[in-house]
């Protein structure tokens, strides 16, 4: 059973979601709060496994609450309770970037039966999967000692682009590692986030990176040396070659239930540029980002997974390893050092095998 502290100012909205959770019997509510000073008081009482924290409360807000939380119960996983607006936001942005494990939205003002099976849908996998009380994701059961992939190249021009692949955790893992990087390659990044919050991902991590950091816009060349946030609700495909490659935001169906989709970006990379792609794959739920990472490395591309010690959730990385697909398996903090080291210029000997998006 998965025992959650609800803290937020609002009684409706704790009332909500409680009754959102009340039907999943893997999960039960031990106690509710107002403001963070008083969830700070219950969590050595109560002793929760998730705390699900409002973002804007009187008293202590949600990213004070939080930085305590991360402070005084550092394993205990939160997930924010944000709205859709700007503020709320960009104030989720920040705690996820601090180390929140995820978020869920507050449902709009609709009926009260489609706002709870919204909420439904969106809290309970996300509360099961933080505390790893849920299965990875839609993969077969694991070998019993999965390999790890030798590269079937070795390019000699070096790697000509980076995609990486991240969900839950994602955002506090991005923001360790690219600030680290000064490549001379572009680096393509497939967040699942709703739109508003990947433009103020994007801005976040600009402040803070040595590469140029934005949101990607439908028909803008993808450069060497800059970062390219994928933009919620869009697909991340490319078209072009290697050489010139352009960005081409799609609207088409989501693939994992999400969009967007790694799956999207890594076949279009790796039809691009082929053995010279390098793709990674981050902390997150489900199994976005096994069949780009399929792609990429039948090309003669290779694909780093993280390791599931420093995994939010090992449901995205996990699912590469189970598959055969990872070249290498490496903890957060070794990416950071791991792919600037397989980086070498490469910019006027790529060839483009084929053209991806039309």
């Amino acid at each position: 059973m998965t025992r959650v502290l609800l803290v937020d100012d609002s009684a409706v909205v704790r009332r909500i979601v409680r009754s959102a959770l009340a039907p999943a019997t893997e999960v039960e509510v031990c106690g509710e709060a107002r403001n963070g000073a008083e969830a700070l008081a219950l969590v050595p009482v109560l002793k929760p496994d998730v705390v699900v924290l409002d973002v804007e409360m009187p008293v202590m807000d949600g990213l004070v609450t939080l930085r305590r939380l991360r402070r005084d119960h550092p394993t205990l996983p939160v997930v924010m309770c944000s709205t859709l607006t700007e503020r709320g936001a960009a104030v989720t942005v920040e705690a996820l970037s601090e180390g929140a494990a995820d978020f869920v939205t507050k449902p709009r003002a609709v009926s009260q039966d489609r706002m709870l099976d919204s909420l439904r849908e969106q809290i309970v996998p996300v509360l099961l999967a933080v505390t790893g009380r849920a299965p990875r994701g839609l993969v077969p059961a694991p070998a019993p000692s999965p390999q790890v992939r030798r590269a079937a190249t070795d390019p000699g021009s070096g790697y000509g682009v980076v995609v990486i692949a991240s969900s839950t955790g994602g955002p506090n893992a991005l923001s360790q590692v690219l600030p680290k990087w000064d490549l001379p390659v572009p680096v393509l990044v497939v967040q699942h986030m709703p739109p508003n919050f990947t433009k103020i991902l994007a801005e976040r991590l600009d402040a803070a990176c040595t590469m140029p950091v934005s949101e990607a816009q439908d028909g803008e060349l993808v450069e060497p040396g800059r970062i390219l946030i994928a933009r919620g609700d869009f697909h991340l495909r490319l078209r072009g070659t290697a050489a010139r490659p352009e960005v081409v935001l799609a609207n088409e169906p989501p693939e994992n239930s999400v969009r967007p989709a790694a799956d999207v970006t890594f076949r279009d990379v790796a039809a691009l540029w082929g053995a010279h792609a390098l793709g990674v794959v981050l902390t997150g739920m489900g199994r976005d980002g096994t069949d780009g990472a399929r792609a990429i490395t039948a090309a003669g591309g290779v694909v780093i997974a993280q390791d599931e010690a420093s995994s939010v959730v090992w449901g995205m990385p996990g699912s590469v390893v189970d598959a055969g697909l990872a070249s290498k398996v490496v903890p957060l903090d070794a990416i950071a050092a791991t792919v600037p080291a397989l980086i070498r210029p490469v910019r006027d000997r790529l060839v483009a095998p084929a053209t991806a998006a039309t």
